[in-house]
């Protein structure tokens, strides 16, 4: 069956991620009637990692796989042919899970996602955490407008391809009209000014972002973490959790807390 090519440190971000994933469950547990993970881009449900095709399960299904009190899982694709794949390894594998998969596109996810999570009203109570991991600007920023709307907090790792071919210059030029809807913005030229580098643009992009959320109202954390990457060529990747529901830095605090004892293990 099917997989989808990435590389060895796709891993490691899956692990993060599902840290992030960890801490907010623990966070909300026991104040709401439901805890919900939605994953806005699921892909096929596992990587396929090297010339030796080493598989390794997705965000999605590392979520499934977690011992954390989530009590409702939705998975989004937009791709008929990865949709139905995934279908089959959540059957397959998670059967016991309460999962919901939608099939539609990042544009249009939202609206299917108001009939399918619920949201807090009156008594009842609900946390929803969002992960928003395209690797690439599909999403376009009226997408997160909406889920923000909806009350999800954001898991965002910023993640695209930005290298010597697809670099700096030609986002700005080339694909000018995909990151202006990717930013929620009409000019490009904060971020273009002066811009010599595709780490300078990385950078720029990630506090552009991250200030339209913190003016929506959410309370942000953000952390660096290494990238040995031939599809994205800057030194470190940014993740970014957004809230208004839950303290951002709590649960930042919790996953520097794990990876580092994860980091500990591995060394010795």
């Amino acid at each position: 069956m099917a997989a989808t090519a990435a590389e060895k440190w796709v891993t490691r971000k899956v692990s993060i991620i599902s840290e992030y994933l960890m801490s907010f469950a623990g966070h909300v547990a026991g104040k709401v009637d439901d805890i919900i993970f939605i994953d806005l881009c699921a892909g096929n449900g596992v990587y396929s990692l090297g010339s030796r095709k080493e598989l390794y399960p997705s965000s999605a299904l590392a979520a499934l796989a977690l011992e954390a009190p989530f009590t409702k899982f939705v998975l989004c694709e937009g791709d008929t042919e990865r949709s139905s794949i995934l279908k089959i390894r959540v059957n397959k594998n998670f059967k016991s899970r309460n999962v919901t998969l939608l099939e539609c596109s990042p544009a249009t996810v939202h609206e299917k996602l108001r009939l399918y999570v619920p949201t807090s009203i009156g008594k009842y109570k609900s946390a929803s955490i969002c992960l928003v991991d395209p690797f690439s600007f599909e999403v376009p920023f009226q997408t997160i407008e909406a889920l923000a709307d909806l009350g999800f907090t954001l898991l965002i790792p910023f993640t695209f391809a930005i290298n010597s071919q697809l670099n700096f210059e030609y986002y700005l030029v080339e694909d000018r009209e995909r990151l202006k809807r990717f930013l929620g913005v009409t000019t490009l030229e904060r971020i273009e000014k002066g811009v010599t580098s595709n780490s300078q643009f990385y950078r720029l992009l990630v506090r552009t972002y991250e200030q339209k959320l913190l003016a929506m109202g959410f309370n942000a954390a953000t952390s660096m973490h290494k990238l040995d990457s031939g599809l994205m060529e800057v030194p470190m990747y940014c993740m970014g959790l957004f809230s208004k529901q839950v303290s951002t830095k709590a649960i930042q605090s919790d996953v520097k807390a794990a990876q580092h004892t994860q980091f500990e293990l591995f060394e010795k």
